[in-house]
């Protein structure tokens, strides 16, 4: 199994297939409050966006964009197919996109996962993030886990 990353934009064709099917995984784990997730999904074409290849076929994705302290990035749009999960995809994912935040001089990275996804929840705090108050449209998200972490050069 060969696993290579590519950094892209919002446009990639394969970054849009992968982000259909999160989109299915996501209606099916929270069917009752995926409409109000939906708008906050949507990446601008200067999101940052990697996508993982599996064998040369997309496998996973992931993308940040910046928060208004202009300091800290949101890490969004994290997939990775079922089939080949498990093999260290996420990870990869999320290093390539923590050094690019690192490479832009941001210093932390958050995220907002979920209660039905705890192989996400234990990825993230695997790589050293930590549950943080849940902020911005998730506050009041009962669902939503809130993450964050110092980025630094390993």
């Amino acid at each position: 199994m060969i696993v290579s990353v590519k950094r892209t934009s919002a446009n990639d064709p394969d970054f849009r297939l992968l982000v259909e099917l999160l989109d299915k995984d996501l209606w099916l784990r929270y069917p009752d409050t995926q409409d109000f997730f939906t708008p906050f999904n949507v990446i601008k074409e200067d999101g940052k966006v990697v996508v993982a290849y599996v064998d040369g076929s997309p496998a996973g994705c992931g993308c940040f964009r910046g928060m208004d302290d202009r300091k800290t990035v949101e890490i969004k749009r994290m997939y990775v197919k079922d089939e080949v999960r498990g093999k260290g995809i996420g990870k990869r994912i999320v290093g390539e996109l923590e050094a690019w935040a690192l490479e832009e001089e941001k210093t932390r990275a958050v995220l907002e996962t979920g209660r039905n996804q705890p192989e996400a929840v234990a990825l993230y705090k695997k790589l050293g993030y930590e549950e943080t108050e849940r902020y911005g449209p998730y506050v009041d998200s009962e669902a939503s886990i809130c993450m964050g972490k110092t980025l630094s050069v390993k």
